[in-house]
């Protein structure tokens, strides 16, 4: 917990709630009669409401992107490395706002919030939702909040893809987009490790079809198993080894199954802390959302012609030892644009961190991403 609080960061925060009446239609075929956006915010909108910044946050991300909720915060928020007074999303100059996503289970509508038609909780029951979906709703936010244009519209890993699709969906609201350690869909392997992490938590005998809070248990075991397989496809090798080696928690080998490496020692702790904060039902939701992410599937597999009546000027950014993610497939991205004629920036960091390196402060990583941003400051009224 902060002692004080840093002159850099946005300070103590709270959360609002969007609820909306009027009836989300879903890629999936079903509607949403009403349904909640919680979000954050953090600095001051402009006059004329150009100084706008969409967060869009990762598979077990939410609203809370910066700042502290409360003093005993032991931890700001997963992107408070970016955001902030002086930061590469600078708080002086831009209106950020980050909401968790539909689907999600930290107060926005989802499988673990009450459905008002029948006034019990959703749990499996809540609708597949697709980023395109999310795209929708969260145009009801900015709808709200009187923003007609976002000054850029910004994200990592699945938030990258949304980031995307905000562009392609809604070109006119969008004058830049900042895609980081994403891909223009995903790949066979990726919607492996997905459907791996789905049998864990569906196997758990705790499960019971996604109705586990019926029966006052949760799946713990395959969540946890599925946090694990996740994280590990999260880090590099080298991160690996340069964190943990192969290091004995007791100094010596003891030839049992037991806990014995130290890297075995931090899995279990991630997968215990991480089944305690997150629902079972909404991971599922959220690995289909990335399996289903393909734009170019309604351009005949075209990305040339998916980006091609895009508006926005774009950043994409990789990391080289991102395996989950890897360069390539933001190259992918990049030449479509180009191909396009669209302008675009691209930036390959070298990184030993993994696919996570986009939530770390890397120094080569911030300067480019800060850079990028005040030239967009420079665009937007003061």
């Amino acid at each position: 917990m902060p002692e004080t609080i840093p002159a850099d960061s946005v300070g103590l925060v709270s959360p609002s709630t969007l609820h909306v009446d009027a009836p989300l239609k879903l890629d999936c075929g079903r509607t949403l009669s009403s349904y909640d956006l919680v979000y954050e915010t953090y600095g001051e909108l402009n006059a004329d409401h150009s100084n706008a910044v969409l967060i869009c946050h990762a598979l077990s991300g939410d609203h809370h992107a910066a700042g502290y909720h409360t003093m005993e915060d032991r931890k700001p928020g997963w992107w408070d490395s970016a955001i902030g007074p002086g930061k590469a999303i600078d708080t002086n100059r831009f209106f950020v706002v980050c909401p968790n996503n539909l689907g999600g289970c930290k107060g926005s509508s989802g499988p673990n919030t009450i459905n008002p038609d029948n006034g019990e909780l959703y749990g499996p029951d809540f609708p597949i939702v697709t980023v395109p979906d999310w795209v929708r709703s969260q145009a009801v936010l900015a709808d709200k909040l009187g923003i007609k244009q976002w000054a850029a519209v910004i994200g990592g890993s699945l938030g990258g893809m949304q980031a995307l699709q905000w562009a392609i969906s809604l070109p006119e609201r969008v004058r830049h987009t900042v895609i980081i350690a994403a891909a223009p869909k995903l790949s066979a392997q990726n919607i492996a490790f997905n459907e791996v992490a789905r049998t864990a938590i569906k196997s758990d005998p705790d499960f019971h079809d996604g109705h586990y809070m019926r029966f006052n248990t949760l799946p713990r075991q395959g969540l946890g198993l599925a946090r694990m397989l996740g994280h590990i496809t999260y880090l590099s090798d080298e991160a690996m080894g340069q964190k943990f080696g192969r290091e004995l928690r007791s100094g010596a080998i003891q030839y049992g199954y037991d806990v014995e490496f130290q890297i075995e020692s931090y899995l279990r702790y991630q997968s215990t802390s991480f089944v305690e904060r997150f629902d079972a039902n909404t991971y599922l939701l959220m690995t289909k959302a990335l399996d289903y992410f393909d734009p170019a599937k309604e351009f005949d597999d075209d990305l040339t012609r998916t980006v091609a009546h895009i508006e926005a000027k774009a950043l994409v950014m990789s990391f080289t030892s991102d395996w989950r993610f890897s360069p390539m497939r933001s190259r992918e991205i990049v030449n479509a644009m180009l191909a396009a004629g669209k302008p675009v920036t691209y930036a390959e960091i070298e990184a030993h961190q993994g696919h996570d390196a986009f939530l770390m402060p890397i120094p080569r990583y911030l300067d480019i991403f800060g850079t990028y941003m005040r030239q967009i400051a420079t665009e937007v009224t003061a």
